[in-house]
């Protein structure tokens, strides 16, 4: 609403398989060891509605091996959609993944990995149960690990009070597309779940969708134009098909849970893009694209909590992403306005990339900023920021404490990467992260970004 300012490899000769598998929504994993040859590992990262990442390492244990590719099938239809760190094509069940050029020669003892996305069917998601690597199989016993895996996708099960912070990965460790960060506490967030799906084309049937009750998947096509803000019911998934647009209005989730908005186009719209307010908890807004707005592309305010914002791109826009609307609300926005901003691409948008009121911790990590003129962060008003492993570019104003008539907050900066830009304020100290995370090396975030932030980038 109208307020006030400022994201493997596979060798030769025998294998084993660490698996991690969701199967009726529990995430179950096994571990085998083969003999010498490669081991590999197959986990499932993260799981959403209909979606799903899979990450794969190999270790050579033999010979040194100069080209490699591994196959294996599915058995409850899950299709791959894309892949990063290997080529990966798919045939019915079976699933091929082949080297790129600088993962294809593996020493006695290297290791190397890729990732995908991947679709399945919200029931079962079992993982494969046979590899081969050149056509050879894999085979070994299975044994069962230790530490109990989560009992809800993207839920730590136990998780650490203050979870040790992650060091850089190799550069072939591939990003967290799927849902990370505080939209996975209290309780998750699944959106309309397994509900069936509704095909929307024009305003009017959007505007009923998203008001109905109960859970509901809402698919959006084409180009919808409208205006002003429409309301978002509790436990709904939002989806954009392929060049799905929203021109003219915004999405108003107030007061309500439970939401999931990806891969949807948004410009030219009058008030805000999408709003998040009233005390409105477990929204996950993820892969979409804003430009040319009126207000804000992702304001979250009054109360709102648990919320993630990831893989968006906001251009040719001024004011991006406002958390916290009034200097005057502390008494309803204090101990609430808790997001992680992660993997954005906040490219040339002019300032609130994001600002920052009352929230504690907020956690902005792995962000791409792009010559952004007014500034990149601001934490105001007792506020507690943590920005971790950014890439600023032609940025003037980083981050700092304050903006406008709003006092300074907290801030802490670590691990960014700066490209004709200058470190910028920081001070105070920020409350403890409380869920896992992977943090990409920042130097590498331009090309991660870039690569995989925006609508279209993702088969929903």
């Amino acid at each position: 609403m109208r307020t006030a300012q400022r994201r493997t490899t596979l060798l030769a000769t025998t294998a084993a398989a660490t698996a991690a598998l969701v199967t009726g929504g529990l995430l179950t994993a096994v571990s085998a060891q083969a003999a010498a040859g490669c081991q590999v590992a197959y986990s499932v990262a993260s799981q959403w509605p209909g979606g799903f990442t899979g990450n794969v390492t190999v270790t050579n244990l033999g010979d040194p091996v100069s080209g490699w590719t591994l196959r294996w099938s599915y058995g409850a239809g899950q299709q791959v959609s894309q892949a990063w760190g290997a080529t990966v094509a798919q045939s019915g069940s079976q699933v091929s993944a082949a080297n790129v050029d600088y993962n294809g020669n593996l020493g006695t003892n290297g290791s190397a990995s890729f990732g995908f996305n991947a679709g399945w069917n919200n029931s079962s998601n079992p993982a494969p149960t046979s590899f081969t690597l050149n056509n050879v199989a894999c085979t070994g016993g299975t044994t069962t690990p230790t530490t109990a895996p989560p009992t809800t996708p993207g839920t730590p099960t136990n998780p650490p009070t203050t979870p040790p912070i992650p060091s850089d990965p190799p550069p072939s460790v591939p990003p967290q597309t799927g849902l990370v960060g505080w939209a996975t506490q209290n309780g998750g967030t699944t959106g309309g779940g397994g509900a069936p799906a509704t095909t929307v084309t024009n305003a009017s049937a959007l505007t009923s969708a998203l008001n109905a009750t109960g859970s509901a998947v809402i698919r959006v096509s084409g180009t919808i134009s409208c205006s002003g803000m429409l309301r978002v019911r509790s436990n709904k998934t939002i989806l954009g098909n392929s060049g799905a647009t929203i021109v003219g209005c915004g999405l108003n989730v107030s007061g309500d849970r439970n939401v999931i908005i990806r891969n949807l186009t948004f410009r030219d719209w009058n008030d805000d893009a999408i709003n998040v307010q009233e005390s409105a908890t477990n929204i996950w807004i993820d892969h979409n694209t804003f430009s040319n707005g009126y207000d804000g592309a992702v304001d979250i305010k009054r109360g709102s909590d648990f919320v993630t914002v990831s893989w968006n791109r906001v251009f040719n826009h001024d004011k991006t992403m406002l958390l916290g609307h009034s200097d005057d609300n502390g008494a309803q926005d204090t101990g609430h306005l808790r997001v992680t901003y992660h993997h954005n691409w906040f490219d040339g948008s002019k300032q609130r990339n994001p600002r920052v009121r009352f929230g504690n911790p907020v956690h902005v990590y792995n962000n791409y900023y792009r010559a952004n003129t007014g500034y990149g962060v601001a934490s105001t008003e007792n506020a507690g920021v943590l920005v971790e492993g950014n890439y600023f570019e032609n940025v003037p104003d980083t981050y700092h404490l304050g903006e406008a008539d709003s006092g300074p907050g907290r801030l802490v900066a670590r691990n960014n990467h700066f490209v004709n830009s200058p470190a910028g304020q920081t001070g105070g100290s920020v409350a403890s992260i409380p869920y896992s995370y992977q943090l990409d090396t920042a130097s590498n975030v331009k090309s991660i970004v870039t690569g995989g932030a925006g609508a279209g980038r993702i088969t929903v």
